[in-house]
């Protein structure tokens, strides 16, 4: 089975659904019981509209009206009056082209509709069509050209390797070209027989004047603040079974980093720390490598152009938010708020969860 199992609201039992299946001679209303039938039964979105012979948009699309209005809305109207300009089948093969050539603007679709179906809604009408289809309307997430297709699997690998029970005794964080320096140790008094703590490394710059939340106003919405800026940065550590930690060092040079490094161990000791990480300089740096492994933290870089592939991200978003409204004094009350937030924020595995189920599942028996 592959992707993940669909949230489905059971409107009928699974012996309702098979007596109206018994009872139907109309294939498209077969084709949606079975459909819905095989989400009961656990398979996942992709799975079960492969077995009815449609695309994952379209058992997207039939899901979303099932959990919406159960089987009054799943099942086409055949019922007498006008009939609609795009049948069902048409809204089935609109979704399938919407999806291989997203994301579109609305003057996108409408031409669409014009060359492949001949058909003209009015402008107005056009946002009410897309949001029956299912569509999202939000600013698409930029990607870096040079993120590889497979960054998931390479995540895979490099989580797997971390956690190989045959490269103990190596240096994790060392590298090939690393052979010409001392040997690498782990310091005396750092001890890492306690278990594993996992977490996730990242460096943001939130200042106090983001305005990112909307707010109720009757005139025209402003906020007066202080002029407040913040020069230095935010080193966060998300830790899924550990002690997050939240930090402003001077700069990202990799001294600074290392003495991030050293917190996050003294927030926890007496284990194993992986720390997930992206690519910055000033990160895979021998230095900084180096110093990881003396500390006994493991490094698990990203692929290349990946932060959607970092828990951390999202908490930043949320942090920004929390806190966009709020007024503050001076850089000291506004590093003292962004740390009272982030340890509420990070105190949820939510953020992580997807990443627990993708990444860490095979290896949740190893972090004792």
């Amino acid at each position: 089975m592959t992707g993940r199992e669909k949230e489905i609201v059971r409107h009928l039992s699974e012996d309702d659904l098979d007596r109206l299946l018994t009872q139907t001679d109309d294939e498209k209303v077969s084709k949606r019981l079975t459909f819905i039938k095989r989400l009961y039964k656990g398979a996942t979105l992709e799975d079960a509209a492969d077995d009815v012979g449609m695309s994952q948009s379209t058992g997207s699309l039939w899901a979303k009206r099932w959990n919406e209005g159960g089987l009054g809305k799943l099942t086409p109207n055949f019922g007498d009056g006008r009939p609609p300009k795009l049948g069902e089948d048409e809204r089935e093969r609109l979704l399938d082209l919407l999806e291989d050539g997203e994301p579109w603007k609305k003057q996108e679709i409408q031409h669409l509709l014009n060359e492949e179906f001949d058909i003209e809604f009015h402008p107005n009408y056009i946002p009410r069509l897309l949001d029956d289809l299912g569509l999202s309307y939000a600013i698409p997430r930029t990607e870096r050209p040079d993120r590889p297709e497979n960054a998931d699997e390479i995540l895979d690998e490099r989580v797997s390797d971390a956690f190989a029970e045959d490269k103990k005794d190596e240096p994790h964080n060392k590298q090939p070209e690393d052979d010409g320096d001392e040997e690498w140790t782990v310091d005396d008094d750092i001890r890492t027989d306690g278990g594993t703590t996992i977490g996730f490394f990242d460096i943001s710059h939130p200042q106090p004047w983001d305005n990112s939340q909307r707010l109720y106003t009757v005139s025209e919405p402003t906020i007066t603040r202080p002029l407040v800026k913040i020069d230095t940065p935010a080193a966060g550590f998300y830790a899924l079974n550990g002690e997050s930690v939240l930090q402003f060092p001077l700069n990202q040079e990799k001294e600074r980093i290392c003495a991030c490094f050293e917190e996050i161990r003294e927030q926890n000791p007496s284990q194993r720390i992986l720390l997930v990480l992206d690519n910055f300089s000033s990160h895979i740096c021998a230095h900084t490598r180096k110093r990881a492994h003396e500390l006994g933290i493991d490094l698990i870089f990203l692929p290349v152009g990946s932060p959607h592939l970092n828990p951390i991200e999202p908490v930043w978003k949320s942090l920004k938010w929390e806190s966009s409204p709020l007024i503050v004094e001076g850089a000291d009350e506004y590093r003292a708020l962004l740390d009272r937030i982030f340890t509420n924020l990070t105190n949820r595995l939510s953020f992580a969860g997807s990443w627990i189920e993708n990444h860490l599942s095979k290896f949740i028996k190893k972090l004792r």
